[in-house]
Parts: structure tokens; C-alpha cells; sequence
């Protein structure tokens, strides 16, 4: 596991108990929105439209489907002469947790899933000071404890991060600024071979920009699931999906491998400004032989290219240097990133407090508990 304070060409990301903004930095407005109030999301929603690049991973709706009963989902945005920030969060509330023992206080602060900030745009290093200023004052006031930010892929999206940055493993990205000919070029010989072997099966791929096939979609992804003893949150409901379909159109797009006519690879891939993202998919295992999953993706490379869209981010893998990520890392072999998360933690004796009673709880409960190693906050593991 690596460690650093810095994203590679981001500026320089401020510690905990660094200087706060002296008196000739620029005064920046820092509102908390909060999506449940309506014109909090509008004004939300309204600095998201202003920017270039659209992350759906910064859209309201789509955080809203990792929260959950109880959670407040909050972003911190600002608006610059030249640009602005946007960093969504989930304010988790301690006192909900079985674990908490009776402590009524305090909350922690997370991310949605994928890449959820803090997002910067045509911002100077003297108004990241003091956006992380106003934030550290916000987080005490609401009692935080502890706070996890995934942070954003590509560095020039990125807000220098006012706390400690782990490196999690490489994620994979497939330029799509080439020829259909260069793109094939630039896979891995295997990936070509199977492209030939699914044409000759008869595979084709369709996209399904509303998901009208939902249900198949489902059966597909489940299976995949059951197939690699997936975790249970990986498991998520059909109404999760059902939210995607209908909070964020035009800001997702299915994608369908089909022999006979019948589905059997299917993945669903997130839309933004300028970049796509595989979100969720899988392939029926009968159907391997096929090689149906490369023709999805190479199909998926060329349709969203002639979207305008730049990239597409393929992501990485449960466990460093496994199947999955050597397969995609075929896809795009000199195309990695590395991914990284933000840590803070407030009040380190509520995070001691808070281990020792997690402790205490599953030892009521029959079970022996340590936290995970590297998992943050460790209450959480």
C-alpha cells in the first residue's frame, strides 16, 4: 500500500493542522447542499450542468442511490471567477449503528461508489485552501469523526485533498481518440483472436439507452455474482437499478451481447461529460466459449467514441493483479491509472472508542471481530 499527500499534477494537497488560508487568500463561498431540500439539489444540480465535464458520479441522483435510511447526502460546492468545486458526500449518522453503544453523537462522512471527489475545475491552489478551510469547519460543527473519499481518476479533475492519500491498485482506461483499425491494434492478440471467434459465432451487440431489458440484465449480472461468491453489497436490488433508469437519463446506456437473439453478456456503463465508465455487468457462463464479453466491449468502445466521449474507464479489480484485472488491462495495456482514496480522521479517540465498542457488540452477538486490515474507518470493517 502506498501513501502520499499529493495527486500527480494537482497541486499539493493540505494536511491536517496545515496553515489555514492567510488573510490575503481569496474568500470563497462553500455551501453544504443538501439533495433532499429542493433548492439545495437545484443549485447542486445547476453547478454540475455548468461543468465541462459532467461527472454522473457527482450527480445528485446517482449518490442518493448509495445512501441509506437515516443518511444525509450533502455536497460541499463552491463556484470560482473561473470554475468550482463539487464534492458530494454521505453524512452517516453514528447513532443508528448497533455498535455505537448508546453514543448519540457524531457522524461519519463517506463516498458513493466509483469516483466521487472532490471534484475541481479551474481552480487556483489559494481557493483549494480555503474550500478545505470552510470544510474542516463545516465537519466539526457537524461532529464528525472520520471521512473517505474516493478520489477522482484523472488528476485534472481533481481538488487537492486535505488529508492522507492511499493508493488502491491500478484502474484501466481505453482511449477512444483512434481509428476502429488503431483501437484493434492496441489490444492484446488474444482479445483480437476473440473478437474474430465471436463474429464467427454470430454474436452481435446492441445498446439499450432506456433499459428496456432490464430483467435480463439481472438474470445476467446475479449469476455473474453467484459465479465469484461476489460480496453481498455487490448484490443490489432491482429497484437500485430501476433509480438509474429513471433519475438519470441520458447518463447510462446498456449494453447487450446476443447469440440468437438472446442476451448473454450485458454490462451497464455510466455516461459523463467526456468519459464512460463500466459500472456493473456479466456474461453467462455457457456462453463463454463465445467470447460474446470482448465483442461488448470493443462495440461499446466504438459506439460511445461516436458519442464524443474520450475514454473508457474500465475500472480495476477486487484484488490486485487478478483475472479480471488482467483482462481488462488486454483491453488497453498501456492505459492504467492509478486509483486512490482520501482519508481523514477528526477525532482519533472517537475512532479508538468506537473499534473497542464494534468489539464489544459482536463478541454480544457470538462472534470475534477485528477490524479489516487497511479498511477506514476501522469501526466499519
Amino acid at each position: 500500500m502506498k501513501k502520499s499527500l499529493a495527486l500527480p499534477g494537482a497541486g499539493t494537497a493540505f494536511a491536517p493542522g496545515a496553515p489555514r488560508p492567510a488573510p490575503d487568500c481569496p474568500t470563497l463561498d462553500v455551501r453544504f447542499l443538501d439533495a433532499a431540500r429542493a433548492q439545495d439539489a437545484k443549485s447542486w444540480l445547476e453547478l454540475w450542468e455548468g461543468w465541462p465535464d459532467r461527472e454522473v458520479m457527482a450527480h445528485p441522483r446517482f449518490v442518493r442511490l448509495f445512501a441509506r435510511p437515516g443518511d444525509q447526502v450533502v455536497c460541499a460546492a463552491a463556484r470560482t471567477p473561473s470554475g468550482g468545486v463539487l464534492y458530494p458526500l454521505i453524512v452517516r449518522p453514528i447513532a443508528g449503528e448497533p455498535w455505537a453503544a448508546g453514543q448519540t453523537r457524531g457522524c461519519d462522512l463517506t463516498a458513493a461508489y466509483g469516483y466521487g471527489g472532490p471534484f475541481a475545475w479551474s481552480v487556483t491552489e489559494a481557493e483549494a485552501r480555503a474550500f478545505w478551510a470552510a470544510f474542516d469547519a463545516w465537519a466539526r460543527s457537524r461532529g464528525a469523526i472520520s471521512s473517505f473519499a474516493r478520489l477522482p481518476l484523472f488528476p485534472d479533475q481533481a481538488l487537492p485533498f486535505a488529508g492522507e492519500i492511499l493508493d488502491r491498485g491500478p484502474n484501466v482506461v481505453r482511449t477512444l481518440d483512434l481509428a476502429e483499425s488503431e483501437l484493434r491494434a492496441d489490444y492484446a492478440p488474444k482479445v483480437r483472436k476473440n473478437l474474430r471467434r465471436a463474429r464467427s459465432e454470430g454474436v452481435v451487440v446492441g445498446f439499450d439507452p432506456r433499459g428496456r431489458r432490464l430483467d435480463e440484465f439481472l438474470a445476467i449480472y446475479d449469476a455473474t455474482m453467484d459465479r465469484r461468491h461476489a460480496l453481498p453489497q455487490y448484490y443490489f436490488p432491482r429497484e437500485f437499478f430501476e433509480s438509474i433508469v429513471a433519475g438519470l437519463p441520458g447518463r447510462f446506456l446498456f449494453a447487450h451481447a446476443m447469440a440468437s437473439s438472446k442476451i448473454v453478456s450485458s454490462e451497464l456503463i455510466l455516461l459523463s461529460g467526456r468519459r464512460a465508465y463500466f459500472f456493473l455487468g456479466g456474461t453467462l457462463a455457457e456462453y463463454f466459449r463465445l467470447r460474446p464479453n470482448e465483442l461488448l466491449k470493443h462495440e461499446s468502445f466504438l459506439f460511445c467514441a461516436g458519442m464524443g466521449l474520450r475514454e473508457f474507464v474500465l475500472g480495476g479489480a477486487y484484488r490486485s493483479e487478478d483475472g479480471v484485472l488482467r483482462y481488462k488491462r488486454a483491453f488497453a495495456p498501456t492505459g492504467e491509472l492509478p486509483f486512490r482514496i482520501g482519508v481523514r480522521t477528526y477525532d482519533p479517540d472517537a475512532v479508538a472508542r468506537l473499534v473497542e465498542s464494534r468489539r464489544a457488540w459482536e463478541r454480544s452477538q457470538g462472534r470475534d471481530w477485528v477490524p479489516a486490515p487497511c479498511f477506514f474507518p476501522p469501526y466499519r470493517s
